[in-house]
């Protein structure tokens, strides 16, 4: 699974019972793309679920699909333009289906006035791989010695090398 590196995924549709399935597959297919497999599944069947929920309730069916992976969370996102549809009461079963099956998910409103509806998804570990002990790597034979500690008095006077030199050229 990929952690590290953040993705971002964005498709236009206009809704119709037709197209759900392909969204769908489109949505799968990049999932798999990421390596987040084990999230196929539930991010699918949110997604279907307000695909179809906007699609039956509805009048504009213009609808945006935005999927950001983060390493950690997978947030979708479906975005339509009917200013009409009153989420609270036209998808309440559908919210209720999305809340029971996501992490987390919210409702809000763009500047242009369209409707946002996100879910998220926390990646979990699929299988687990056992831990396989590995052979120490060889190590040098010979080791370098920390330098002892000099006296004071040695450190402050001259060195006798360089008084011989001086008086040597006297």
């Amino acid at each position: 699974m990929k952690t590290a590196v953040p993705c971002y995924y964005h498709l236009d549709v206009e809704v119709s019972p037709e197209r759900v399935g392909q969204v769908s597959r489109i949505l799968a297919a990049h999932l798999r793309y990421w390596d987040l497999d084990n999230l196929v599944a539930p991010v699918c069947r949110g997604a279907e679920l307000l695909l179809r929920a906007i699609d039956q309730h509805a009048t504009d069916k213009h609808t945006s699909i935005e999927m950001w992976w983060n390493g950690q969370h997978l947030i979708t996102a479906v975005g339509e333009d009917d200013r009409d549809l009153r989420p609270d009461q036209d998808l309440r079963p559908c919210l209720a289906d999305i809340a029971a099956m996501s992490d987390g998910w919210g409702c809000c409103a763009s500047d242009t006035g369209s409707t946002i509806i996100w879910f998220s998804q926390r990646a979990r570990a699929g299988r687990h791989a056992p831990l396989v002990p590995t052979a120490p790597a060889p190590s040098l034979r010979q080791v370098l010695q920390v330098p002892r500690e000099l006296p004071v008095a040695a450190l402050a006077g001259p060195a006798p090398a360089a008084d011989d030199a001086l008086e040597g050229s006297r």
